[in-house]
């Protein structure tokens, strides 16, 4: 679905990207894990148009799609959720939601904003009891839901997600990631930029690690879980842990799964 390739992106002198080469397949989750400043945000921008490609090729669907705006690319089902959630907190939770359709307005019109209004509060049951509420009276986790329900407001068929669970409570963050594999479920793709390497490597298909602006690893989770020069690296543990973060992974998938299986009884 997603192509990226030799990718050169960066900010005034400094380029941050440097040759970067990325596939996205539909209905996959791609994780991106890196240290702050690795490149995990400027390729989400760039991949959203919010930053020039400077070099190389952005693929969507067999389309060249670098050189088009970000409206255009959110058009064409390409949506990022933003690092830091950057709702509007003036705005009530109602208004924020019409904003993740405001490029689509005129071709969905006043009912079918209406439409995906309804689909946004029966996934987000808490945001659609709070709709005239104060978007900045939301809690954290409820702000990054609104975050992730405005991007849902597109439709879009790959939502990029850039640091979901920065500064969430443990049991906020396992329901980000129970969010994030209900939608992968749903058949959309997703791109996952995460703090959390541990919990984005349990329910990734792939994953890059980005080291300087490129490819430095790149595997399932599971095979990037148990290799030791990635989990001293990355994870902060030694040798003899690395393992124990495999199991861990696959218990919590496990875990999920089985309660997935649960409520849909």
């Amino acid at each position: 679905m997603l192509e990226v390739r030799a990718l050169v992106a960066g900010y005034g002198d400094v380029e941050v990207l440097r040759g970067f080469d990325l596939a996205v397949p539909a209905g996959a989750i791609i994780a991106l894990v890196g240290a702050n400043g690795a490149g995990k945000t400027t390729l989400a921008k760039a991949i959203a148009g919010l930053l020039p490609a400077r070099a190389g090729t952005i693929l969507w669907a067999g389309e060249a799609v670098e050189r088009l705006s970000p409206r255009r690319r959110l058009e064409r089902g390409i949506v990022l959720v933003p690092e830091g959630r950057q709702i509007i907190a003036g705005l009530s939770v109602a208004e924020n939601l019409r904003l993740g359709a405001y490029a689509l307005r005129r071709d969905l019109g006043e009912a079918g904003i209406a439409a995906r209004m309804g689909e946004a509060c029966r996934r987000f049951p808490a945001l659609g009891e709070r709709l005239g509420e104060t978007a900045g009276n939301l809690s954290g986790g409820q702000q990054q839901m609104l975050a992730i329900a405005r991007a849902m407001m597109a439709r879009p068929q790959l939502l990029i997600l850039d640091e979901p669970s920065l500064g969430l409570a443990p049991a906020l963050v396992r329901d980000i990631f129970a969010l994030i594999e209900e939608m992968r479920r749903d058949g959309l793709a997703i791109l996952l930029s995460e703090q959390n390497a541990r919990l984005s490597l349990a329910i990734a298909d792939h994953a890059y690690v980005i080291e300087r602006g490129a490819v430095a690893l790149e595997g399932t989770g599971r095979d990037l879980l148990g290799r030791p020069e990635f989990a001293e690296r990355y994870l902060g543990m030694g040798k003899g842990a690395a393992s124990a973060a495999t199991e861990a992974a696959e218990r919590h998938a496990a875990l999920v799964s089985g309660l997935r299986r649960i409520l849909a009884l």
